[in-house]
């Protein structure tokens, strides 16, 4: 379809990519609760314009490049396992009262979320590695396919953005009221972040 080579397979791995946790997400989350639906729909806008930067460079031939040049590549897997190592390990050690991990500021949501996005291991990986696979050199069909797969990711991430914001909206009242909730999910997320970076260290 359209020079994609599994468009069904490239929409469920999209899907599977937005939902594991991650410095985005966490982003999405705290956006929200700082700034109620209005930030976290700026925060999501915010990933979605970094991922369109990350899919296109990778068009222009970043891919390419790390691919020729495999040390390159192993350092951005090695950057990018321990930052989410390091990030989870914060969360899980966090206490009650400590400033949070990401410090969202009020009113720069969206340009803190897109810097988060482009500097996030798990998208650059992502688009560098993952994404050039689910392009069909038989029938690929130049910026045709490009747009089109731009175009899905950017509908999926809008539509994951709005459900987790809508989410975490009506249950911030909620967490705010029971710390120990709070605490709790924060190390939840702080054990995802770590076993993913494991994973991105293991499998290289």
């Amino acid at each position: 379809m359209f020079g994609i080579a599994d468009y069904g397979a490239f929409v469920v791995a999209i899907i599977v990519f937005l939902a594991i946790p991650g410095p985005g997400n966490l982003a999405l989350i705290t956006s929200t609760g700082k700034g109620g639906l209005r930030g976290g729909l700026a925060a999501t806008m915010g990933v979605i314009a970094g991922d369109q930067v990350l899919m296109w460079a990778a068009v222009a031939g970043v891919a390419a490049l790390l691919a020729a040049y495999p040390v390159a590549f192993n350092a951005v897997q090695w950057i990018g396992a321990t930052y989410l190592a390091w990030l989870g390990f914060k969360m899980l050690t966090s206490k009650p009262g400590d400033a949070p991990v990401l410090q969202m500021q009020p009113h720069h949501f969206f340009k803190q979320s897109l810097m988060i996005t482009l500097l996030n291991p798990k998208a650059i990986v992502f688009y560098m590695a993952f994404f050039p696979l689910f392009v069909d050199p038989a029938k690929h069909k130049g910026l045709l396919t490009f747009g089109v797969m731009a175009a899905t990711i950017a509908g999926l991430t809008f539509l994951y953005g709005l459900v987790a914001v809508l989410i975490a909206h009506f249950m911030a009242e909620k967490i705010r009221s029971n710390p120990k909730v709070s605490q709790g999910l924060t190390r939840l997320a702080g054990m995802f972040l770590i076993g993913f970076g494991i994973k991105l260290a293991i499998s290289k």
